[in-house]
């Protein structure tokens, strides 16, 4: 096979032109997909695989018109019938929305909400979800044809020719900062970015895949069933709950079937540093691990540490560790590293990324940040001041802008968010760019995300990224959750103040906040100069979140206030309590009242910031 470089960018307009010869040439009896159940293994061949779409594309022609909206609902153990429908919906010409299985009332809603605003006119599921999705929808339903796809006999299908402009699939956005949007992908934009995956990543036809992130989620959806039929390999996959319920069958299937690319956000990594025992680590032959991708959620450098220490007796290299960054509205990937190659890691100076300046040290206090790599293909990065829309300067924090061919099109339906986010220009240049809403800066040609745009908070003129503290309040004590807070600002008389909402391990819901909050406020004010007014603590699963399990902040904060989370134990500061820095120092800098390397550690933290106050002043 060609190596990605010298590959015609025109040998393959579609992914459907890929799909064809898949089927009908060499690859035709080559296993496409596994899905793995518990200890059983289905699979399906290309031909198979393309008799099964077939099906659905007859059925689809039918039923519908060209560019019709199909959405697709399918369990999570259905991962091959999920796999032929979506293919079927694009043989079609017909336009698929994938939903994912509702497991709650929010699911329901945000599911019911997808079939209004896509407009679908057909629904397809399984015999066995079908039922109680119509049901629960009929008055939506009433005029939504649905269909049973795992009981349509298999069909051939005579190959058409798709154009590439034309619109592919309806890619919706996580929601983890407002309403989930549709991003409109064209058949050029998903062939774009598999060219980019396979390049960025060194596949060949000989890699092999293995994935459980949900197929309804872009990383699931094209970074591993969609890459698998670019190159024509073979990819593993199985259901997020499985891993849930046994974090090791990830590794376990990665090693049994020899998996040279798989990856997931930072969580999972830190999960199977957690779950996985001494004896399961003596089953495992992780040599074969080519590219850990790791993306969807900032990437810590502790994690890639202890997981590389961890699993390094099982052959895991840790330069397999490939950090990325990529979005919905991009199809999937925007920056990735160099294969086996450890990833680029800078220091900055804490104090002055609170005022979205880049200084490199080696001392302390400072914030260590791993790279999400480079752009690739035609793939152009931009840093930009978002207060004036105009080039950062190099040493300076700003949104990150995007362009290139991989980009969607916009979101469905909603053309003034599409000209505000999609169509952004500079002053220098027509050019059209993707405001990605991200934060963060260059560093030889590198990409360093620093965090959310609407996601930061300002307390006392400093920008501080919710994550970090986060990170530092989940550290503080076992009972804590990992990856399971929320760091808000709530207005109390007129000033900002920071809560932060935290769920406990089952086997802490007794913990009390008023037996950690003092600890916790010194860890506070020590990582990021700020003074704790709330601890909140939730049951598992209390705070809200995305489909894909990202934690929804700005909905943690409304629904506080609103009064409508769940609630264990609180803790807070009087109202009356001084919020002023000069009053909070007071309290911290007080050797007669705390311990004085309590007090030493806040007065180097008050040199940095008096210091940088200074220089910006």
């Amino acid at each position: 096979m060609p190596q990605p470089e010298s590959q015609p960018e025109s040998q393959y307009p579609t992914i459907l032109d890929l799909f064809y010869e898949r089927a009908a040439g060499a690859t035709a009896n080559q296993v496409a997909y596994r899905f793995l159940k518990g200890d059983q293994a289905s699979s399906l061949t290309y031909g198979e695989l393309y008799q099964q779409a077939g099906a659905v594309a007859h059925w689809l022609q039918a039923q519908t018109a060209p560019g019709a909206c199909v959405l697709l609902v399918y369990p999570y153990e259905a991962g091959l019938e999920f796999i032929a429908a979506f293919l079927g919906c694009l043989l079609a010409g017909r336009v698929a929305v994938s939903g994912h299985p509702p497991r709650a009332q929010s699911g329901w809603t945000e599911l019911a909400a997808r079939l209004k605003d896509s407009g679908a006119e057909v629904l397809l599921s399984t015999q066995t979800l079908l039922p109680k999705l119509t049901a629960r929808f009929a008055a939506l339903t009433a005029a939504v044809t649905a269909c049973a796809t795992d009981q349509l006999a298999p069909a051939v299908w005579t190959a058409r020719s798709i154009p590439p402009d034309q619109i592919a699939f309806l890619q919706y956005t996580s929601g983890s900062t407002g309403q989930p949007k549709g991003v409109i992908i064209t058949h050029q934009n998903l062939i774009q970015n598999q060219r980019m995956l396979q390049l960025a990543f060194g596949h060949t036809a000989e890699s092999v895949g293995m994935g459980w992130l949900p197929l309804f989620h872009d990383m699931g959806l094209i970074g591993n069933v969609l890459q698998a039929l670019y190159l024509g390999a073979s990819c593993v996959l199985m259901s997020p709950i499985e891993f849930v319920q046994q974090p090791i069958r990830w590794l376990q299937a990665i090693s049994t079937y020899r998996a040279t690319t798989s990856g997931a956000p930072n969580f999972a990594y830190d999960l199977l540093c957690r779950k996985v025992t001494a004896a399961q680590l003596a089953q495992l032959d992780l040599s074969c691990w080519e590219i850990a991708f790791t993306g969807a959620e900032p990437v810590r450098l502790e994690t890639l540490k202890r997981f590389s220490q961890k699993f390094g007796s099982c052959g895991f290299q840790r330069e397999a560790f490939y950090p990325c960054y990529g979005m919905a509205e991009a199809t999937l990937l925007i920056t990735g590293g160099q294969k086996l190659c450890e990833p680029k890691i800078v220091q900055v100076e804490e104090v002055a990324l609170g005022q979205d300046r880049v200084i490199l040290t080696a001392d302390s206090p400072s914030r260590t940040l791993v790279s999400c790599g480079k752009g690739w293909l035609d793939t152009e990065l931009v840093i930009v001041d978002p207060a004036t829309a105009q080039p950062a300067l190099p040493t300076q924090v700003g949104e990150v802008w995007v362009a290139g061919s991989g980009l969607g099109q916009g979101y469905w339906q909603q053309p003034s968010e599409t000209e505000r986010s999609f169509r952004a220009k500079l002053d220098s240049s027509d050019r059209q760019y993707l405001r990605t809403g991200d934060l963060g800066f260059l560093q030889d040609g590198e990409l360093f995300i620093t965090g959310r745009l609407h996601d930061v908070l300002v307390f006392w003129g400093f920008n501080h990224y919710p994550q970090q503290i986060e990170q530092t309040v989940e550290a503080c004590h076992p009972g804590f959750r990992a990856h399971a807070g929320a760091a808000v600002a709530v207005n109390v008389d007129g000033t900002e103040r920071l809560v932060v909402l935290q769920e406990l391990e089952r086997q802490h819901r007794d913990l009390r906040a008023a037996e950690v909050v003092e600890q916790l406020r010194w860890q506070i004010f020590d990582a990021h100069f700020l003074d704790l007014f709330s601890l909140v603590l939730l049951k598992p699963g209390g705070l809200p979140r995305t489909s894909s399990g990202k934690v929804r902040r700005s909905a943690c904060r409304e629904l506080l206030l609103a009064q409508q989370l769940e609630i264990l134990d609180r803790w807070q500061l009087p109202p009356d309590s001084p919020s002023d820095p000069n009053a909070v120092l007071e309290r911290y800098l007080n050797p007669a009242i705390h311990l004085k390397r309590y007090a030493d550690l806040a007065q180097g933290k008050l040199r940095h910031w008096l210091a940088a106050l200074k220089s910006s002043g």
